[in-house]
């Protein structure tokens, strides 16, 4: 049985919000706990988890509720570097795998279906980086074969991930998802908003989410 990875993201200031996205509560859980708890449910075997501002907080919170599921990286350049870089450093700190999903940690409403889609095409064609799509459009997470992995760590050039990923264009492979949680990435607070409608309509009002209300989004000042 082939071995899978997730790799999270979750380095940023999250500065666009106005509150430190990882912690935000989503109902008991918090948004980064949520976008773990995804991949692992989804089809991972562990995850790691780029940290960066309030490392040491992130890190505490998912190691209470995942223990040794779920290892660390840590992007101390957080304040001045792209998402590429938290990606290169990821790659390194993965455990041995033969894919991994990508995902930043502010996207916890990937649903299960998607990461069993995208783990489908891959069986089919194990030599892509295959890409769920919304609308004709590539997001995340992607699947990516750890044969992948010399080649995003070595990659320095610019544009970030659109380049690297521009530079395997004839490698990638994409299949329609048709989930609202593949391109929903909590940058604002209308985002988180949209989020919590969502998680709710998709566990449905009898299940144990019925507290997954309007909540106040902003830390104490």
């Amino acid at each position: 049985m082939s071995k899978l990875a997730g790799l999270v993201m979750a380095a940023g200031l999250s500065s666009r919000m106005g509150a430190f996205k990882p912690l935000l509560p989503l109902g008991k859980d918090t948004v980064i706990e949520r976008t773990v708890d995804s991949l692992l449910t989804g089809g991972a075997d562990s995850v790691t988890v780029v940290t960066g501002y309030r490392g040491d907080e992130v890190e505490a919170v998912l190691s209470r509720r995942f223990g040794g599921r779920v290892g660390f990286a840590h992007n101390g350049d957080y304040a001045s570097t792209d998402m590429l870089q938290s990606v290169r450093l990821g790659c390194g700190a993965l455990p041995p795998c033969d894919a991994f999903f990508l995902l930043p940690g502010d996207m916890p409403a990937v649903g299960e279906d998607t990461f069993r889609l995208l783990v489908r095409a891959w069986g089919e064609t194990p030599d892509r980086v295959i890409f769920p799509t919304l609308n004709g459009r590539r997001k995340h997470p992607p699947l990516i074969p750890a044969a992948f992995l010399p080649e995003i760590v070595s990659f320095h050039g610019e544009g970030g991930l659109r380049a690297l990923w521009g530079q395997m264009d004839g490698r990638l492979r994409t299949v329609p998802a048709d989930d609202p949680g593949t391109g929903l990435d909590l940058d604002t607070p209308e985002d988180y908003q949209t989020c919590l409608a969502l998680l709710k309509e998709r566990r449905g009002t009898t299940s144990s989410d019925t507290h997954l209300k309007q909540q106040d989004w902003r830390e104490p000042r």
